[in-house]
């Protein structure tokens, strides 16, 4: 079973252009779980089917992300539709984790187990490295992180840092996180 990003991808590439077209206007007023923002018009009219794929994984996180495009191709194509919820196979909620432990000694921290996805996901770096200020990094740590552009620079660096954190520096990242990202990190946790 491929990433939800894979199967959003094939079924989005299967459409005819007309579908496509369609499928993009759908997604501007079909109905949104709270908490979730529209993809701004311009931009998505101008997407291809792999532009708006990152966008819709981007914006929506994987499995809301697969639930709503099911729910748009319904409208469009009920056969892509119905592939694609085949393909994906039955939503099947992750464990429920209760802190940044999760479980067992050794096992591996959030942050670590995520770090490609938090790389390429996490958008807001500034209020991070603000909750981390002081507590785990340094003022020249802080601002070597803010002089990168663009956010995934800055996170890879953030993540250069955090190879000499103990476990508490790491679930201090973890919590901010979860108050900045709160949709992301939920994503990630069932994934």
């Amino acid at each position: 079973m491929g990433s939800a990003r894979d199967h959003i991808l094939a079924a989005l590439e299967n459409l005819t252009s007309d579908e496509f077209k369609k499928f993009k206007t759908k997604l501007l007023s079909c109905p949104l779980r709270e908490g979730f923002g529209r993809i701004p018009r311009g931009p998505l009219l101008n997407m291809d089917v792999i532009d708006l794929t990152d966008k819709i994984v981007t914006t929506y996180m994987e499995a809301y992300g697969l639930e709503l495009t099911t729910a748009v191709l319904r409208d469009v194509n009920q056969a892509e539709a119905t592939a694609l919820q085949m393909a994906a196979g039955p939503a099947t909620p992750g464990p429920v984790l209760s802190g940044p432990a999760f479980g067992e000694a050794g096992q591996q921290h959030f942050v670590d187990k995520h770090r490609q996805a938090l790389i390429n996901r996490v958008t807001s770096v500034d209020a991070i490295l603000d909750a981390l200020y002081g507590k785990v990094l340094s003022e020249e740590q802080y601002q070597a992180i803010r002089a990168e552009k663009p956010s995934t620079k800055q996170m890879r660096q953030l993540f250069e840092f955090s190879l000499s954190w103990d476990r508490s520096c790491k679930d201090q990242l973890f919590q901010a996180l979860k108050v900045i990202h709160p949709f992301l990190v939920k994503d990630l946790e069932n994934s």
